[in-house]
């Protein structure tokens, strides 16, 4: 592992955190030119899962089994622990139930099918990330672990009733069994409300899992990759990476908080993982490719690098993958 010394830190102005050296964050003009100019492709109102793969109640050993759920949730388990991206089952993502995102696709598992969750990672406070009716009914059902970044905490208490570990980038969480989960950064931002942009941390996860490593990127910009780079120089090679793939049109706008698939596969070899699997995709419509692009065009990037199309693979809601061993 690189030395923590040298490793980036997100800027903190007494008020708002920022990315280190960059602003991420769009100015008004720019969210206004967005909003006067987009022209989204129209998604079908409600497209198909695939049969869901049967449910398994732990996962021990080495073994690693990934479960796409929907978006970013991720059902991730091995060593015995059952562990949870983002959790988002509510029928929109907004802080209101009757406008903003709708899903156009069914979870691919509802919130009762899942095993018992013993742990959830919040990369940041966006509601597409973090939805108040789906930690609520986990904290009741299961009262899991929840890890998320600095100044979430109290936003997580208030609308779950959970009581959160609160990580800056590096930090590093040791479950009760002995498995360390890391915050890592990501090109991001952060807001639940007008004017509270960036006054929380954001940011991706590394699980430290008997098999191998495992990334989870949240939501992240590619920029120049240093974060990607930094990551793996810390943390080592991973077994799998949860990379996002859609989200990312129009570039100009979209380019530093979105990485579009060409990044994705980039960042994967950055990374040097050696499997991946595409999130944030497909069950809402946030940005204006359609709703099948990222997956398209994912695999056209992954054809130009020469990578086997087993490596990084796109699952249906509700696919599972065993994920192979690695040396």
């Amino acid at each position: 592992m690189s030395s923590k010394t040298n490793l980036m830190k997100p800027s903190w102005n007494g008020k708002r955190f920022s990315y280190p050296s960059e602003n991420i964050l769009a100015t008004p003009v720019e969210v206004l030119r967005w909003v006067a100019t987009r022209k989204p492709v129209k998604w079908p109102s409600n497209l198909p899962n695939p049969p869901a793969d049967q449910v398994i109640e732990r996962v021990s050993g080495t073994s690693l089994r990934i479960t796409f759920i929907n978006h970013a949730t991720v059902l991730i388990q091995g060593g015995g622990i059952n562990i949870i991206t983002d959790p988002v089952f509510s029928k929109r993502v907004s802080p209101v139930s009757f406008a903003g995102p709708r899903r156009h696709r069914e979870p691919g598992l509802n919130l009762d099918e899942l095993p018992p969750i013993d742990v959830v990672l919040l990369s940041h406070t966006h509601y597409d990330h973090m939805d108040a009716r789906s930690l609520k009914r986990l904290q009741q059902r299961d009262s899991p672990t929840v890890l998320a970044p600095l100044n979430t905490a109290p936003t997580i208490k208030r609308i779950s009733g959970s009581e959160a570990h609160e990580l800056t980038w590096w930090d590093e969480y040791v479950l009760p069994d002995g498995i360390p989960i890391m915050l890592v950064p990501a090109r991001h931002w952060t807001s639940r409300k007008l004017g509270d942009q960036n006054t929380a941390l954001w940011g991706g996860f590394v699980l430290k899992l008997p098999g191998g490593s495992v990334y989870f990127a949240g939501d992240t910009g590619y920029g120049n990759g240093d974060h990607f780079e930094q990551i793996h120089q810390h943390c080592g090679h991973f077994r799998c990476a949860l990379l996002p793939i859609g989200a990312y049109e129009p570039r100009w706008f979209m380019s530093p908080q979105h990485m579009n698939p060409a990044e994705a596969v980039q960042s994967f070899e950055d990374l040097k993982a050696h499997y991946a699997v595409g999130i944030h995709h497909g069950t809402f419509q946030l940005t204006d490719e359609a709703h099948d692009a990222p997956a398209k065009a994912l695999v056209a990037a992954i054809d130009e690098k020469n990578i086997a199309d087993e490596r990084f693979r796109v699952l249906g809601n509700g696919q599972a993958w065993d994920i192979p061993s690695v040396s």
